[in-house]
Formats: structure tokens, sequence, C-alpha cells
């Protein structure tokens, strides 16, 4: 029977993470994959969504300068262009560069310590399970007598419906519905809760749903699928909103309305392997309750982000060959969506305290002097900060949001003041500099409450 020092069950961001840190501590390390290398992240997700994306963007601006949408035909060709891109720093012949071993089939457990692959037994001293998460199907009424699309399925069709109901007011459901929107495709959003994007603060949220109406997607929000049904070339959805039924009709549905653990092929029973009704359970440590083996990425949780599922990757993995253990820490999150324009947060919200015990920074990008050399651009950076002006957390809404919150989440990790950045230079004219001017605004905020300044303004009087 063979055997390596850590095997890897899952080609994606996490397990390739993992390959790559276990062997760089000169561990022999298998990464096992039944697709293609490089995951959800590569072929279904972050990658060809924010090609189409981009491809959105140049066809938005487009039809604002001339009237009309530029040649489409190329969409699909583009976004597989990219995807190879990327593969080529994720494939079998990197990792073989690298020294890391890989088998491309279906592992499942066979006992607490060995796996079934492509008919052979391997075992390992640590196993790190990493297999992803895939879209998950709702129990509506006929929807599997429909041709429904996902996330998986999108960016392999041949052309573009005329019309689409996006079943998900979540990031995916967002920023595909604005995407194809801009693409010509009439759009209708269905979210069951009452504003989409509801991770989010409720302003930022519906600041988001005003500029998609605005743009021409449709929104029914505390609409809940009923029913779904295929007549002719167009297929039904009934709705219900406040016991009442209604029907839209489009070419076609996409269901975006959350994600699944891939743990059906791994006979984790097997393995001593406890799951829950999301995925796999884990310790701080990513243990699972067979101590050697970890799980981590997307099927573990809280948060399915691919940014999260390295993270994860690289805990579980230096957790399985070093003698000491790290936990994870899921304290200073941050998330970006990639509508246009962005929308990003981190850590907490003003909600989640007691008014007394925060303050709260706002900054509008229209006072920014870059947003004044664009037009028409509009968004909000909100901070909340603890009485010694630490970050708790932030939202913002408006161009390069995901690259703001990366400034605003090193102020956050590193515990330092909101204050400290009025010091801090940004070229001119950036949207960076919106950090500073904030910062400017939390500056005169602790000097008029030195307990010496506020003595001095009282004798004033």
């Amino acid at each position: 029977m063979k055997k390596w020092d850590v095997i890897i069950i899952g080609g994606g961001g996490t397990g390739i993470t993992a390959a790559f840190t276990t062997k760089g501590f000169g561990k022999k390390t298998l990464l096992i994959e039944k697709e293609k290398m490089g995951g959800e992240c590569t072929w279904n997700g972050c990658i060809p969504s924010k090609t189409l994306i981009n491809i959105a963007h140049k066809a938005h601006v487009t039809k604002e300068m001339t009237g009309q949408l530029p040649d489409l035909t190329k969409i699909m060709e583009t976004i597989k262009t990219v995807q190879e891109q990327v593969f080529h720093h994720e494939s079998p012949k990197v990792l073989a560069d690298k020294g890391i071993d890989y088998i491309n089939g279906t592992a499942f457990f066979t006992g607490k310590n060995t796996l079934s692959v492509n008919g052979e037994e391997i075992t390992a001293k640590k196993f790190i399970i990493a297999t992803g998460t895939s879209p998950m199907v709702p129990p509506i009424e006929g929807i599997e007598s429909v041709p429904y699309i996902t996330n998986e399925t999108i960016f392999k069709i041949a052309e573009l419906p005329k019309s689409l109901i996006i079943l998900g007011g979540g990031p995916i459901g967002v920023e595909l519905g604005q995407a194809l929107n801009r693409l010509g495709v009439s759009v209708t959003l269905i979210e069951r809760n009452s504003i989409i994007l509801p991770r989010d603060e409720k302003n930022f949220s519906d600041r988001m749903a005003d500029i998609l109406l605005k743009e021409g997607v449709k929104i029914e929000v505390n609409a809940s699928a009923v029913k779904v049904e295929k007549t002719g070339k167009s297929i039904f959805l009934t709705a219900e909103r406040n016991n009442k039924e209604f029907k839209i009709e489009a070419q076609n549905i996409l269901i975006a309305v959350g994600r699944k653990a891939n743990l059906d092929l791994l006979d984790l029973g097997k393995a001593g392997v406890k799951i829950n009704t999301k995925g796999i359970t884990v310790n701080k440590h990513l243990v699972t309750s067979n101590p050697n083996i970890y799980a981590a990425g997307d099927i573990t949780g809280p948060y399915l982000f691919s940014h999260m599922a390295e993270y994860q990757g690289k805990t579980a993995a230096m957790n399985a060959i070093l003698p000491w253990k790290s936990k994870v820490n899921y304290n200073h999150i941050a998330w970006t969506t990639f509508t246009e324009p962005e929308m990003a947060h981190a850590g907490l919200t003003e909600a989640d305290f007691p008014a007394s015990k925060v303050r709260v920074f706002k900054y509008d990008f229209k006072d920014l002097d870059r947003t004044m050399t664009h037009p028409g651009e509009s968004g909000l950076l909100k901070i909340v900060c603890d009485k010694k002006y630490r970050i708790v957390g932030a939202s913002i809404i408006g161009p390069r949001a995901g690259e703001l919150i990366g400034e605003i989440q090193i102020m956050k990790t590193l515990g330092i003041p909101l204050t400290k950045a009025v010091n801090v230079i940004h070229p001119y004219p950036t949207y960076a500099d919106i950090i500073r001017q904030i910062a400017k605004k939390a500056y005169l905020d602790k000097v008029m409450n030195n307990p010496i300044v506020k003595l001095v303004q009282m004798f004033k009087k």
C-alpha cells in the first residue's frame, strides 16, 4: 500500500494552498482531484464571473457612448482564455515541478486511515479534506423538469438567453444579474429576504438596489419561489409574496440560492468523520472527529470565500504537520461584492453595538476630488470605531471598494486607530485618499472630546 505524509482531497484553492504548504515543509504530499485542477474559483466562480463582469462593464460604457451593444459573440471564448491562463499556474505540471504527487480520480475512505482512488488503496499519516461546495437546488415544484442553469453551467452555454430569472439576491445573483443585464439580457432578481445582499448593511444594499433598478434589472424582494414550469420556449416561475402568487416569464432560470458541501462520495462514516447540516464538523484547529483528518474551505464554513478557503487551507496544513496547533481566527473577516460600484465590508456593523459604545464616521464619495473627475460616480464609506478609535467594522459602496477595504482591514487587524491615518500621505487625486479624509473626521472628533479641549471650550462660553 502506497503511503504519504499528507493526502489532500480536492484540488481547488484550499487544496492547492494546503499542498504547497505541506510540500514546502518537506512532507511527501499527494493531491487528489476528481475533476480539473483549479476548483470552483477557476472554472465556475471568481475567475469567469469577474471576467464576465469586466466584459459587461465595457459593453455598458460602449452602450452609454454609442447607444449600441458591442459584438458579444466572443464572450465565452474570452472567459475560457482567461480560465486557461489561470489554470497554467495550478496545473498538474506545476504540482509535479514542485514535487507534489497528483492523482486525477474520485477518492473515498475505506477506513480511518485509508483511501481508495482509481481502484487502489492508499494511506497517509494525515489527511486534509477540501472538496468544496456545489450549487444548492431548492425543492421547488417542477424545478427538475426545466433546463435551469447555475454558476457551474452558465459559463459553458453557447449563447446568452434573451431573458433570465435569477433565484437569489446574494453576491452571485447580484453580480451576474448586473453583468448579464448590461449584456442585453432582461434580468429579474428574486430574493426571499426584504433586501438584496442581506449580509451587508441595509442602507448599502438599498443603494445597490437603486443602481440596479436604474440600469433596468427587475427586483422582487420578500418573494419565495413556489413552482416552475416550461411552456414552449418560456419558463414560468410562480412566486409568492404576502400569501399572494404572481408569475414571471423568462427564457431561462439561474439558481443562486446557496451552496451544499461536496461530501456524498467520500464515505466519511468509514473514516469516523462527523458531519452537520452544512458540512464537516471541525474544531478550532480544523481537526475533524478523526484526529488524523483535517477539513478546510467551504465544506467547513462559516464563510464561503476563496480568501477564507486559502487561509483555512494553510492553517489546516500547518496544523497537520507541525507539533503546535494554530486556531482559526474569524475576527477579521472581509468581503467584496464585485458589482459596479463595488461593495465591501469588514468586521461588525453599527447595529452590533449600543450607540454609546462606538463612534461612527461617514464620508460620501461625492465629496472626494477623484470622484468629481468621474461625473455620475457615487458611493459611501462608513467606519465604526470603539471609544479608542480602533476600527471594529467598515462598509463601502463605491469605486475601488474592494481595494479600499484592504487598507481598512490592515488597520483593523493590527489595532491601528483610524486617527493615525490622518498623517498617511496618499497620492492625489486617488480614491484611497478617502481613508485620510475620513480619518480627519475621526481625528477632529478625538480632539474635541479631549477633556482639556472640552474645558477650554466651556470657559470660552
